[in-house]
């Protein structure tokens, strides 16, 4: 098989950055149809991410942020976004390059994009003398911290609802989990199962 020159990998992760750009820009203008809401995580540590120390300090490397109820000024151009959000009753403003995405699910309707940002940096900073791209091995991915910015339903029913959901995974309380040293591992947990139903 040929090299490829072209970079047909770093072209399609373009294009579905794309589809984040459209989407976010859609709800700019009209807000967040259905039960529509995303899940977005990206390097803390990327050229061009804007955030506070004290997140950069609570997420050295990766950060999921969710843009669901409790979100303000979302504002979106070519490269980035913008979104206020609130990490434990204090407002924050993040700026989030497209480029610094490593992924985004919107569990409505169960669609789910992952990105290699560093494969896209090494693709943007090859030369033409660089050595031709080399394939990476499998990298074991652990789920990204979650910073929520949503109301949270009481402990207990959220327990309930969740060993509902999936009784073979045990159910953690997402404060008790933060507070650990991280393990082996990091659980993502639905927040689904914390809001209040109406």
């Amino acid at each position: 098989m040929g090299q490829d020159l072209i970079r047909y990998d770093v072209l399609a992760q373009d294009a579905l950055r794309g589809v984040i750009r459209k989407v976010l820009g859609e709800v700019v203008k009209t807000g967040l149809p259905g039960d529509h809401h995303f899940f977005i995580t990206f390097l803390t540590s990327a050229p061009g991410v804007r955030i506070s120390s004290r997140l950069r300090e609570k997420y050295p490397e990766l950060m999921t942020i969710v843009i669901q109820h409790q979100y303000w000024d979302l504002s979106v151009t070519d490269t980035s976004f913008e979104v206020g959000l609130s990490f434990s009753d204090i407002p924050e403003r993040l700026l989030i390059p497209f480029s610094a995405i490593r992924g985004f699910y919107d569990p409505a309707v169960n669609f789910e994009l992952e990105f290699d940002v560093r494969d896209m940096d090494a693709a943007n900073s090859q030369t033409e003398d660089s050595p031709a791209p080399t394939a990476l091995a499998p990298v074991a991915t652990a789920p990204a911290p979650v910073a929520v910015a949503a109301p949270a339903k009481p402990a207990a029913a959220a327990r309930k609802e969740t060993a509902a959901k999936s009784p073979s995974e045990p159910s953690k309380d997402a404060e008790k989990a933060e507070d650990k040293p991280a393990e082996k591992s990091a659980e993502v947990v639905s927040l689904d199962a914390f809001r209040k139903k109406p």
